[in-house]
């Protein structure tokens, strides 16, 4: 059956967006971008909410920004052909390689699942990982630490007063300081 992993960049204090909604602590520097673009060659479908489609459509036209480098270019060469799922209740409309679902997380993951296939459902955007994790969907955590602390906003982590036992499969340090941890949840 093909996992779903949440990934998200994170503060160390748990947030993906600092109290004043900016996120710009998590630019990645060469080899965490890298590690990324590493990372989305395992996926086979991305399950986003409305604000992390809305950042990311940058990425649907950046192939016509002549100031991009090679690692941003091969990034949106393997980011625009990937399937993607929007679930927003707000937009009518989504563009690229995109379908627009209004609900039914459980649904859609679970039909996923049944597809054929070995690459991961990957899962971004705190909201809907909320709603994954309550309803048990989420079979691994991968938090990209940054060495910041934002004092609140969103956080990367569900405050459903839940226990979650996970499992830590990976770690990987880079030299801007910047952790990433991976963990599997144990059923």
């Amino acid at each position: 059956m093909r996992s779903v992993t949440y990934s998200m960049n994170v503060s160390l204090d748990g947030y993906i967006v600092g109290p004043d909604g900016r996120f710009d602590w998590t630019e990645p520097d060469e080899d965490v971008f890298r590690f990324w673009i590493d990372g989305i060659r395992q996926v086979d479908v991305h399950l986003l909410g409305r604000r992390l489609y809305e950042t990311m459509l940058y990425w649907e036209t950046a192939d016509h920004d002549s100031s991009l480098d090679d690692a941003q270019l091969e990034w949106v060469a393997l980011w625009n052909p990937l399937p993607k799922v929007v679930f927003s209740k707000t937009l009518t409309s989504v563009r690229g390689n995109a379908r627009l679902v209004s609900g039914g997380l459980a649904d859609e993951i679970e039909r996923l699942r049944s597809e054929p296939g070995e690459g991961e459902i990957a899962l971004g955007g705190a909201t809907l990982a909320a709603q994954a994790a309550a309803s048990g969907l989420i079979d691994e955590y991968r938090a990209m630490v940054y060495p910041v602390l934002v004092g609140g906003g969103i956080p990367f982590f569900p405050r459903d007063e839940r226990r979650v036992d996970l499992e830590l499969v990976e770690t990987r340090s880079f030299s801007s300081g910047v952790v990433h941890l991976r963990h599997r949840v144990t059923r």
